[in-house]
């Protein structure tokens, strides 16, 4: 019978050959130090949201960091009248205002024709966003107006009063990215500046200098006439002190509502005018003439064929300034 082999299997061998695989421990976080670092984290996201939606600090002009001050700081006469034409808040070298109101609008220009010496009653002219100086003009100090124009004035879509078909049709017609920017302007004020600054989404149509809202007839303005030698230092002072607060001023919900304003001048001693053109793509005119029609006492003129910039057309000016002081209508054919 042959003999069996003896092997000898040391202890050590034994156990290497029983041994589980080895596996590895997942690493893991001293307890508390993920929450800390997640919370490290949203900290951070909230303070560069908080940063992205603020506006930089106006650069005030004569200040040590702004735009120098070039303007002459008097009254132009010309032709036995008075010219007074000034810079709103943030706009050219007027001081930015971040308190500005509606109504402190108004009493700006009190206080400015009463400086200057006007005397106790003035004529005011507003184009575009200046007409929402000229309607708080009409609501805060009739008493001190001559007479008024208000130059395709723009219209807040939210102001009560508008039928809700005629108010909604018209904010329809603009372009979805001025549409966007109105809604952002309206409901949330404070991410004004962010919107109009990113680059994620087309901001409003003005600010981005889109000739798409040229009408026909302002296309052909802008390439005949002469160039503007000042347009770098409107906002030079930042556009959110600028345009961008007009913007939340006038499209925001307003203290006094246009439509009911009572006619300043009862005793036909002074008059208001409102021109407009029947193809302006930034203001719509389906707006302006329901305006007229609640407000009998202000004299509407529809420039057909003619856009926003129609104040610019040849003869306009004069037009305008007849009508609002001698009562003369002489509107040029364009």
């Amino acid at each position: 019978m042959a003999a069996g082999v003896s092997r000898k299997i040391s202890a050590a061998s034994a156990r290497a050959h029983t041994r589980r695989p080895k596996q590895s421990t997942p690493f893991q976080l001293p307890s508390g130090l993920f929450k800390k670092i997640l919370v490290a984290f949203f900290m951070g996201l909230l303070a560069w949201a908080y940063q992205a939606i603020q506006p930089p600090p106006p650069r005030i002009c004569g200040s040590a960091d702004g735009p120098p001050v070039t303007a002459p700081r008097d009254v132009v006469e010309d032709l036995g009248v008075y010219i007074v034409s000034f810079d709103r808040p943030g706009y050219g070298e007027s001081d930015p205002n971040p308190k500005q109101t509606l109504k402190s609008m108004a009493t700006d220009i009190e206080e400015l024709a009463d400086q200057l010496g006007l005397g106790s009653k003035f004529y005011v002219v507003g184009f575009s966003m200046g007409g929402q100086v000229i309607w708080t003009c009409l609501k805060y100090i009739p008493h001190r107006l001559a007479g008024a124009t208000l130059i395709a004035p723009a219209v807040n879509f939210w102001w009560p009063g508008f039928p809700a078909n005629l108010s909604e049709g018209a904010y329809n017609q603009q372009f979805p990215r001025d549409q966007w920017a109105y809604r952002i302007v309206h409901y949330t004020p404070w991410l004004t500046y962010w919107w109009n600054t990113q680059k994620w989404f087309p901001s409003s149509s003005v600010l981005a200098h889109s000739p798409a809202v040229l009408s026909r007839q302002d296309l052909e303005l802008v390439r005949t006439k002469a160039g503007r030698p000042h347009e770098a230092q409107v906002r030079q002072q930042g556009d959110f002190e600028s345009i961008h607060r007009d913007l939340i001023i006038g499209l925001g919900t307003w203290e006094f509502v246009p439509l009911d304003l009572d006619n300043p001048f009862p005793n036909n001693d002074g008059s208001v005018h409102l021109w407009q053109g029947d193809e302006d793509l930034l203001v719509p005119v389906t707006l302006q003439r329901y305006i007229a029609q609640r407000l009998p006492w202000i004299k509407y003129h529809e420039v057909s064929g003619s856009g926003h910039m129609f104040p610019f057309a040849a003869g306009m000016v004069d037009a305008m300034v007849k009508e609002l002081l001698l009562g003369q209508n002489s509107e040029p054919q364009i």
